[in-house]
């Protein structure tokens, strides 16, 4: 028998995945007022997540955004490059 007591896991709610991810486009876009919420909704998704899963699924999660952020922000570079030229 494990002595371990049940952990409650709060379930991830869709809504919270879609205020995150639209604070984070708000603020790509330039609406610097937006970042609080992103940094709540966020900080909130992130609390979640760590109880859900593994470290190493944890390190390879964050790899994975962090990578699409640099080729998003090199992609957003590029065209203002061009539109600059």
């Amino acid at each position: 028998m494990s002595s371990q007591l049940p952990q409650e896991i709060e379930k991830i709610a869709p809504e919270e995945i879609i205020n995150t991810l639209q604070s984070a486009y708000k603020v790509f876009q330039g609406e610097h007022d937006q970042l609080d919420d992103l940094l709540k909704n966020g900080g909130q998704l992130l609390r979640k997540v760590t109880k859900r899963f593994t470290p190493t699924q944890l390190i390879v999660g964050i790899a994975v955004v962090a990578s699409v952020a640099v080729l998003v922000a090199a992609r957003a570079m590029d065209t203002d490059q061009e539109e600059a030229a």
